[in-house]
């Protein structure tokens, strides 16, 4: 099991590794593209286990709150690389979410064998 779970932070990862700059995307979509549509927390987990290399700051929930900010040390780091990339965030949620939405579905094509 723990290998499998191996693969699969992974693949969130080569997916998250490709979120532009400036552009956020969501746990439930990154576990729709890999054919894990109902493991958006185990993406979670992924990203709580995450490389430096990996923007974790980029992966938001499905309507934009900043779940996941207090894996990140200090107060507000998550809101001040997001902010950083120009994303304004109000209250631990995206401004304008849908319009900074990246779904890899849609931006890299649908299925885990897209990339």
């Amino acid at each position: 099991m723990a290998g499998n779970n191996d693969n699969f932070f992974e693949r969130v990862y080569g997916v998250v590794r490709q979120v532009p700059y400036g552009r956020v995307t969501s746990y439930g979509a990154i576990a729709k593209f890999l054919g894990a549509a109902r493991s958006a927390r185990m993406v979670g987990w992924a990203m709580n286990a995450c490389p430096e290399d990996v923007a974790a700051h980029r992966v938001v929930n499905r309507v934009g709150l900043l779940s996941g900010k207090h894996h990140f040390e200090g107060t507000n780091l998550m809101q001040q690389l997001l902010e950083s990339e120009g994303v304004k965030v109000k209250d631990n949620k995206v401004v304008k979410f849908a319009k900074l939405f990246w779904d890899p579905v849609v931006e890299l094509g649908f299925g885990d064998n897209a990339i």
